[in-house]
């Protein structure tokens, strides 16, 4: 297995991309640990199913944006776990409206969960990381990071640009660490994130894609790749997995 006796921090666990995510790090032999933001029934049973094919996971409810609940949640996890060898910030949420109609405070929600929550985990991780002269950084952006959004408000496409902004900055910073800092942007992927634009904007959205609506998998199978041997030459990326939608 690709990733055996490594350890996998992934926020956002519960969610269907995140959720597609574990098993897959798993499945590669990694241990997790699954943070979730609500939904612990979720995140539970995908624990208990990863622990059933012989791996370690362990769960924890976090708000990504709580920088202290961020360095407690990981320096739990490498107490039981061991040290991180794999950080997925996977964590996000979207919202609706216009750029006159959205609020002060939910453009600073969107950009506390979305972005800040991304670089606090990435600070809590990174000194391990450095001493041992190892490590990978996989980050979740958007397509709507190169492009703006379509049915998303402008926070959520402003906030994913800048989490591939700063993707890039940390693989700079970290290029003599043996650190691998990439980034996946994927495009319209079947998820219920995608109930919030209402149904008949999910589906215009789903029709617009030629071979259709991508699949949780999909990005699963991105992170793996990136979190592999084969792509220890790879860093400072912002790998597309959008079905066609955007080539660049």
């Amino acid at each position: 297995m690709e990733l055996a006796g490594k350890t996998a921090f992934v926020t956002g666990a519960s969610g269907g991309i995140g959720s597609a995510i574990c098993r897959a790090l798993a499945a590669e032999g990694a241990n997790v640990a699954l943070c979730f933001h609500s939904n612990q029934e979720a995140a539970l049973d995908i624990a208990k199913e990863i622990q059933k094919t012989g791996r370690k996971a362990m769960t924890f409810k976090l708000d990504v944006s709580d920088k202290d609940a961020v360095f407690s949640a990981i320096n739990m996890a490498v107490v039981c776990l061991g040290d991180i060898d794999i950080l997925v910030n996977n964590a996000g949420m979207t919202m609706t409206g216009s750029i006159e109609e959205i609020s002060e405070k939910d453009w600073d929600r969107c950009m506390a969960v979305n972005l800040k929550g991304a670089l606090f985990t990435t600070q809590a991780i990174l000194p391990s990381m450095k001493r041992k002269k190892k490590g990978t950084i996989i980050n979740i952006s958007s397509l709507g990071a190169k492009i703006g959004g379509i049915n998303a408000a402008a926070c959520y496409s402003v906030s994913k640009a800048g989490l591939s902004c700063l993707t890039i900055q940390t693989a700079k910073e970290t290029l003599g660490y043996g650190i691998n800092v990439n980034a996946i942007a994927p495009g319209i992927i079947d998820t219920p994130l995608h109930d919030v634009y209402g149904k008949q904007r999910k589906i215009a959205a789903y029709s617009s894609v030629i071979r259709g609506p991508g699949r949780p998998e999909d990005v699963a199978a991105a992170v793996i790749f990136l979190a592999s041997r084969g792509a220890s030459y790879i860093t400072g990326e912002i790998l597309d997995v959008n079905g066609g939608v955007l080539m660049d």
